[in-house]
């Protein structure tokens, strides 16, 4: 959720760069809207970038359930991207969804991890919101190490196997795997439904909340403005702007 554009309407977990960060104001009003428009449409908001502060916004804010894809315990792990008991409640009263990160500094805040950390991680979840509440987000395509015996998807059965030697059932591995994930996703659904008569938000964001190195200026696209646009943007974008311009003709011709 704080990825890309919303970055700048919300506070990144991130520690690296202090223009991530917000003092009291963890969600602007422009990020609220963001949050009711993805409602509306029924995205799934995703927190896992997210400050916890913001998470706590969020919960607070969003009629629909929300998830965090990849991350893990903090109480296990002391990662800044890692959830916090207390917001895990937060989390069991949105009905929403912590889906387990799998990259090693996130499991056992160190270079190397085993399944035994990672079941740790998913005991200890278990014990403070229930099974229900949980998923895997293994995280394979951004992370870059993960732990002896779990290095990829078709390792889950040894992860699974675990967990069975740890009491859990079969019916709750069913809702780690699959079910609890479709549920939430069933329930966005429904709130969707419910808000189909409400039109799109016309929110706009307040021009001084964008004014910061965090991102592009805000600009309309249109061929007038790109050279001006140029002038802050990486090529990269300049060809993006280009490509969706083009694409945006060919549309309406």
């Amino acid at each position: 959720m704080t990825d890309s554009i919303f970055r700048c309407r919300a506070e990144s977990s991130s520690k690296r760069h202090n223009v991530y960060q917000r003092q009291n104001n963890s969600l602007t009003h422009f990020g609220k809207a963001v949050v009711e428009e993805m409602n509306r449409l029924g995205m799934i908001v995703d927190l896992s970038h997210s400050s916890w502060d913001t998470a706590r916004a969020v919960l607070n804010h969003s009629k629909s359930p929300v998830i965090f894809s990849h991350s893990s315990s903090h109480f296990v792990c002391s990662h800044s991207r890692n959830v916090p008991d207390w917001l895990l409640h937060e989390l069991k009263k949105n009905r929403g969804l912590i889906m387990v990160n799998l990259h090693n500094a996130f499991i056992s805040c160190n270079d190397e991890a085993t399944i035994y950390n990672v079941a740790e991680h998913f005991d200890h979840i278990k014990r403070v919101i229930g099974a229900e509440s949980i998923g895997i987000g293994g995280d394979f395509e951004g992370a870059v190490s993960f732990p002896q015996g779990l290095e990829d998807v078709s390792k889950y059965p040894s992860l699974i196997q675990e967990l069975l030697q740890r009491n859990w059932t079969e019916s709750e591995l069913a809702d780690v795997l699959r079910r609890n994930f479709l549920r939430v996703f069933e329930e966005v659904e429904r709130v969707r439904d419910q808000l189909s008569s409400k039109k799109p938000s016309e929110v706009q964001a307040l021009t001084e909340e964008v004014q910061n190195p965090c991102r592009l200026i805000l600009a309309p696209l249109d061929p007038k403005g790109l050279l001006s646009r140029a002038q802050h943007a990486a090529p990269g974008l300049l060809i993006l702007d280009i490509a969706l311009l083009l694409y945006s003709i060919f549309i309406i011709e």
